[in-house]
């Protein structure tokens, strides 16, 4: 028995809760994990896990002994860190990379290829979604989030901030007129955009002065995805409130028009958030160092405001 693929097989079928979500991520058939920690068990000469068809859990002596395999593990990721690459080796080996489905196909995807060209050993493996997952349960190394954090017991590396603008298109404009302050927007209809994990809308906001105002506007119809989002305002159906990249190739040809350009909403915090420890892998080191110069290089991903 391979000693330390068994613990890289235990750590990852309690990080997942799940033999079936661990054989997934490891490319591997289930039977094989359940044979692994069988081995395992018997090795040690103790149980590590409780299983009923409902349930996955530590069993005290489990418990510790996974504290002791995330802290093994960790050691030898960090040594083989120290010299590989010295010779002029390249990182390898699969990284797992969750991105938000819009700022993956408008941001990041265009230029993937200069990334698998400089590290052509690194295997990765791209989810681009709208619905936040759980790094450690999902298999994910990392993961590309705007807004606001939640995940409190990860490590997150600022990347910037996405601007937002308020936009229309001209046949909306000239239909129901151009709003010359936020306070007018109750004269109007704008399309809602809301968390397609929480329900919540997200709020209309301005800068004004220096400080934040958030008001209300008539809903002419509630969408759960950024681009759906755009799509209704470019139909005329109301004003939107979009991250300018988004849109700006609309702006250019005139089928958006930006209005109240003075009291532009709030800016997005963008971060990449990862497992604690996670970042002295050096195929995460380079993707997040690639990540935050391409973010770098695009004035509208990195807002003041």
């Amino acid at each position: 028995m391979d000693r330390l693929k068994a613990m890289q097989t235990f750590v990852r079928i309690v990080e997942a809760n799940s033999f079936t979500k661990a054989a997934e991520t490891l490319d591997l058939p289930r039977a094989a994990l359940t044979a692994t920690i069988k081995k395992l068990e018997a090795f040690l000469g103790t149980q590590l896990l409780q299983r009923t068809t409902r349930r996955l859990s530590l069993t005290p002596d489990g418990a510790d002994y996974f504290r002791k395999c995330l802290e093994i593990l960790q050691a030898v990721e960090d040594a083989e860190g120290t010299y590989r690459g010295q010779d002029g080796g390249q990182p390898r080996g699969k990284l797992r990379v969750e991105l938000p489905g819009t700022v993956g196909r408008y941001v990041v995807m265009p230029h993937i290829a200069k990334f698998c060209r400089a590290y052509p050993e690194v295997d990765l493996v791209l989810s681009l979604s709208e619905r936040v997952r759980d790094l450690t349960e999902e298999g994910l190394d990392c993961s590309l989030r705007a807004g606001v954090l939640l995940d409190s017991s990860m490590i997150a590396r600022p990347l910037g901030r996405m601007s937002c603008i308020t936009c229309a298109s001209p046949d909306y404009l000239a239909a129901h007129g151009v709003p010359e302050t936020w306070s007018d927007l109750r004269g109007h209809r704008g399309v809602m955009h809301f968390s397609g994990r929480t329900g919540r809308p997200y709020d209309w906001d301005f800068v004004v002065n220096g400080a934040v105002v958030t008001t209300e506007i008539q809903s002419a119809i509630a969408v759960n995805d950024a681009e759906a989002n755009v799509s209704c305002a470019l139909q005329g159906v109301g004003l939107a409130q979009a991250a300018r990249y988004q849109v700006r190739h609309h702006l250019a040809s005139g089928a958006l028009v930006e209005v109240l350009a003075d009291t532009p909403p709030t800016s997005l915090p963008l971060s990449l958030l990862y497992p604690q420890g996670r970042m002295s892998s050096p195929r995460l080191r380079v993707f997040a160092d690639w990540l935050a110069e391409l973010l770098r290089a695009d004035p509208d991903l990195q807002s003041k405001l």
